[in-house]
């Protein structure tokens, strides 16, 4: 196989992870494979780096400061390498083989860098190149960087070009965890865990992998988390499937939006709760939720609203915190979901913005960490559709 793996700063955070480090890329070159690895800084040494810059800097001077670290962990790392008898080299910007090439201000030049990569998968026969995680050149040498968690990127982004099998990240958990084994009890690792699910906990705090990384996932390539303890680069942790694709999807039934009111409903501890079970109890799907401070609205099916309204009218007249419950039928849903969403500045502004030009009214919006759901008059729907195909 052909394996990039990535070692993040805890997995390199001591001369002693250093060396756990080379012996598991040594064992997977000694079993035939051919190996990529990228390097991030030894700890929290980048972070370091960046507190002690208290004085007037521009960005590509900060760009050398903070490179020193990953610069120095590729060098600890061939040199670890090479003692155990592997054929190893250390890549950083400047170096004739770099791969990963950006523009002055970090975007990626995807042609230059997929010729580079390409070129570099060629030699991988009999040597371990060593990279820099994070960092990357312009085609006129200035060093640049990837961002926060630019080692995860460069690791998926150089896995995709270098036509690898499987990226490998090896980080100081056991692959994804059904919650954080620092603050829950019984965390267990995940087998699998897809795309999708991933990005929406990335974007919302679990720091396994960098969600700009999962761009650079397709269907042709495997990515595992491992643990740096694992010792083996080749089995274990959480496999990553499926890969992250821009959609605008428009609901083909009409829903109904069931709103209950009530008095600071927002502070009545377990009210969506017990008014989800209701629902439920009665068979009844929720397509979304909208809560305020005084109401929460279910959007379900509008043949089923009737229904659903009779159901939320027992647990108004059986709760005196709750008002009263209404029906208002015929709205559409427009679902605009994309893994570049959270990162684009003004998002929301640029999908309503044209659809209010076009004097359409939006009633609700929802949003998660990956998607934003537009909820509209039935009749603007296919009109709301275009004007989002032609935004996206």
């Amino acid at each position: 196989m052909r394996v990039v793996a990535k070692f993040g700063g805890t997995s390199l955070g001591s001369g002693d992870r250093v060396a756990r480090a080379a012996d598991s890329i040594a064992k997977a070159v000694d079993s035939g494979h051919e190996i990529a690895v990228v390097a991030s800084a030894m700890g929290s040494t980048t972070d370091e780096l960046l507190e002690e810059i208290e004085f007037e800097v521009d960005d590509a001077d900060r760009a050398e400061i903070v490179s020193m670290g990953e610069r120095t962990s590729v060098r600890m790392l061939k040199a670890a390498l090479t003692a155990r008898g592997v054929d190893a080299t250390f890549l950083e910007p400047g170096s004739e083989e770099w791969p990963v090439i950006t523009n002055e201000v970090g975007e990626l030049d995807a042609e230059a860098t997929r010729e580079r990569a390409a070129t570099l998968a060629a030699s991988l026969d009999g040597t371990v190149p060593v990279i820099t995680g994070f960092l990357a050149q312009t085609l006129a040498g200035e060093v640049t960087t990837l961002g926060r968690g630019g080692s995860d990127t460069s690791a998926v982004m150089l896995g995709k070009y270098m036509d690898a099998d499987e990226v490998v990240i090896v980080t100081d958990v056991e692959g994804v965890m059904t919650g954080d084994p620092h603050v829950v009890e019984g965390a267990r690792n995940v087998a699998r865990i897809t795309v999708d699910e991933l990005r929406n906990l990335s974007f919302r705090g679990a720091e396994v992998i960098a969600p700009s990384a999962l761009v650079y996932k397709d269907e042709d390539l495997d990515v595992r988390v491992v643990h740096y303890q694992h010792g083996d680069l080749l089995a274990g942790g959480t496999r990553i499937e499926g890969t992250f694709q821009n959609l605008i999807d428009m609901r083909e039934d009409s829903l109904a939006c069931v709103t209950v009111a009530g008095r600071a409903i927002r502070n009545r501890p377990g009210i969506l709760a017990d008014l989800s079970t209701a629902l439920r109890g009665a068979e009844i799907n929720i397509d979304a939720v909208a809560s305020g401070m005084d109401s929460v609205t279910f959007y379900v099916d509008t043949d089923i609203s009737g229904a659903a309204q009779a159901t939320l009218h027992e647990e108004v007249v059986g709760d005196e915190s709750l008002s009263s419950v209404t029906v208002e039928d015929d709205f559409a849903v427009v679902r605009v979901m994309g893994g570049e969403l959270p990162n684009r500045p003004g998002v929301i502004s640029d999908i309503v913005g044209p659809i209010a030009a076009a004097g359409i009214t939006v009633h609700d919006i929802i949003t998660s960490a990956t998607s934003v759901a537009l909820f509209v008059d039935w009749e603007d729907r296919e009109e709301v559709l275009r004007i989002v195909q032609d935004e996206f």
